[in-house]
Formats: C-alpha cells, structure tokens, sequence
C-alpha cells in the first residue's frame, strides 16, 4: 500500500495493451474524494521533455491536481503535437472517469521515445482503470509503472501523525537532475503548494539527484507529491526529513535493480571544500565507465577513483587523496599504501561496496550511488529497449 499508505489515496493498476507482453502497462493515483489537492513536481533537465512532461507542468501551474495517470511501454517522447495531443487525451480520460477537470490530472510515460501512443488501448483502458481505483491498488500501479525493472519500487515513511508513501520506477537512463524515472508520492500531510515545491525540491536534490547509474538523462524524468491535508499540520523539518527518506529509499532500490547490475556502490567523497565540490567529485567517479568495468570485474583499480577525482572539476591536492574499499584502504597521499590483499578481495566479491574518497582540503561531503558495468547491461541496451 505504498503509494496508497497515506489516508485519502486511491489507486489502480491494469494492462491495456501498450505492451505486446500484455503485462500490466497503465496505472492511475487519485484522491479518494476527487478533490484537487495541493500538489509539487520535479521533471526532467533534458530540452527534449516528453509530451506528458510538457503537460503535467502546465497542469501543475496552480499548485492543485486530483489524480494522475501514468503509462509504461511507450515514453510518449519524440512525437510533436500529436504526442501533446495524445497526453491531454490521457488526462481527458481521467477527467471524464472522475469527474473532475482535465487541468487537475497531471500524466506521466514511460518507456521506448520516437512511438506514437496506441491511443484505442487508453481509450478502453483509462474508463476502466477508473472504475478500479481503491485504497488497496498501490501494489497494482506500481507493477504497471514498471518497464525493465524486476521488482516494484515502493517505500512508506511517517512525519509525525502524517504518512508519505510513494512507488517509482527506474532501472536504466539513471543520472543526476533527475535519474530517470517516474515517482509518485503521496501524504495526508496539510502543506501549501509553494512549501511542498521548495521541499520536493529539496528532498529530489538529496536523494534521485545523487543516482548515477550510466550517466544517462532522459526525457521523461517526473516526480510528483500530492498532499490532501487529511493528518494536520506537520513541522516542515520532520515532513522535509520523512519526504527525502522516501525519495532516498526509491532511488536506492532504483540502484540496486539497475539492468545487469551486480554492485550496489555508494561512492562517497569527504573533506571537499564544500558540499558541492563534494558532489562534483563523487559523480566523476559515479559516472565513469573504467570505474564501473573495474567494479564488475572485482578490481580494486584505484588509480582510476585518483583520476576521476582529478578531473572532476572539484578541486583536489592528488598527494592529500586517501581512497578505500569499504574498510579497506588502498591509498594515502595519493600513492599505493600497505593493506590486506585477502580482505580487499572479499570486499570487492561482495554486492554492496564503498568507495570512500577522503580529500583532506576541508569538510565537504557527498555521496552518489551507482553500480558496475556488466556485459548484461549492453546486451540490454545495445537494441532499442
């Protein structure tokens, strides 16, 4: 009941036909009562948004939404006006079904760019999707979100009297601002839209904002909240802390179901002259593919961590870099140190590894989670998937 936890949620998940397989492919989140409710988004940096990134934002305009309805096999991407038109079709649907006004569904895609929707399966399957809608079909929409993910995405945190609960799908394309991926997030939380924005943004910034799994930025990128105010009034600090916790519990299982991945690895990087910096250096390692081929192969090839510190565009002095495996250190002031072969094999054998960067400039922290670069991944990828 994750995306449902929160008191005042509605959900369903069904397939329609978008996808060949017939797995489920269509989901909807609503307010039980079909109210509009104080709403936030976060979407994509990419310019070449998706049809329903282009909408969802219009839609969002007023800081309201009663619903969304969300779509896998197909990205809706790449596909000019009639990809807009298809999207507003979408939240028509929704509309009708709920009796509510289209500009109060947000709509989210996902799955192959440059296709045009199979409009006649939305045209059945959003009537019926509506009719199905209940407190106990977060589990089903989250199924019909997926697309190569292997399991659902879903996570469930209190603030106080209130609940946040989300779902998420994500397991390719991962790379910061945003990873990609859809979110929905839910909370009986009372909150002005103009507090939930600044704080989604916030809590985006901190969690699916530090997810790199190939460096790769898609078109379709969205997170949503919708807060219908039914628990009261929370602390801002404790709703902001219970949001991020959700969002940073997403984006770890985004990780650990990345495609052919077989390493989950935080990297994290310490004593940077700022937070920032920090960040700049830990996604330079994040994202580097001989950092990533070193992983799969268990190789604890630090130059390469050395090298991607230093040209990260963080400032660093390469004779203060300590580097290390878990526990296990491999480098102090920039040259190979003295360590324990055996425990540095084991630590590289097993699924979750850190590599821990200190710089030893100042008090600058950061950490991205990313995986190893496997053969699975580009036999994943190198079709059209």
């Amino acid at each position: 009941m994750s995306v449902t936890a929160a008191a005042g949620f509605v959900a369903s998940g069904i397939g329609c036909g978008i996808k060949a397989s017939g797995a489920p492919d269509l989901a909807m989140i609503a307010t039980d009562d079909h109210t509009p409710v104080a709403a936030a988004g976060v979407f994509t940096t990419n310019l070449a948004q998706a049809a329903p990134v282009q909408i969802s934002q219009r839609h969002l305009a007023d800081g309201a939404a009663a619903a969304v309805v969300l779509n896998s096999g197909n990205a809706n991407a790449a596909t000019g006006e009639q990809g807009r038109a298809d999207a507003l079709r979408m939240c028509t649907l929704t509309a009708e079904g709920l009796a509510i006004a289209p500009t109060d569904v947000l709509v989210c895609s996902t799955g192959l760019i440059g296709i045009p929707l199979a409009m006649a399966a939305l045209d059945t399957g959003i009537p019926k999707l509506c009719a199905q809608l209940a407190s106990t079909g977060g589990a089903d929409a989250a199924q019909a979100i997926m697309t190569t993910d292997t399991v659902r995405k879903e996570a469930v945190v209190t603030a106080g009297r209130a609940t946040v609960g989300g779902m998420a799908k994500g397991a390719a394309m991962l790379s910061p601002a945003m990873a990609t991926m859809l979110a929905v997030i839910t909370t009986d939380a009372a909150i002005a839209p103009n507090a939930l924005q600044r704080i989604l943004a916030g809590a985006v910034g901190d969690s699916f904002d530090c997810l790199s799994v190939d460096g790769c930025r898609s078109t379709n990128d969205t997170v949503l909240v919708l807060a219908n105010g039914r628990a009261g009034e929370v602390d801002h600090h404790q709703f902001s802390a219970a949001l991020t916790d959700v969002c940073a519990s997403l984006a770890e299982q985004m990780a650990r179901d990345a495609e052919g991945a077989t390493k989950f690895v935080r990297v994290i990087v310490r004593g940077a002259p700022s937070n920032a910096e920090a960040r700049t250096a830990a996604r330079a390692v994040a994202n580097s593919q001989l950092v990533q081929c070193s992983l799969n192969g268990c190789d604890p090839y630090w130059g390469r961590v050395l090298s991607e510190l230093g040209a990260s565009g963080a400032f660093i002095d390469p004779e203060r870099v300590e580097i290390a495996y878990n526990e296990v250190t491999v480098a102090r002031h920039g040259v190979a140190c003295a360590h324990d072969a055996q425990a540095l094999t084991d630590v590289l054998h097993q699924r979750d590894i850190e590599i821990r960067c200190d710089l030893h400039l100042a008090h600058g922290e950061a950490i991205v989670l990313t995986t190893d670069l496997s053969h699975a991944y580009i036999d994943e990828n190198r079709r059209t998937s």
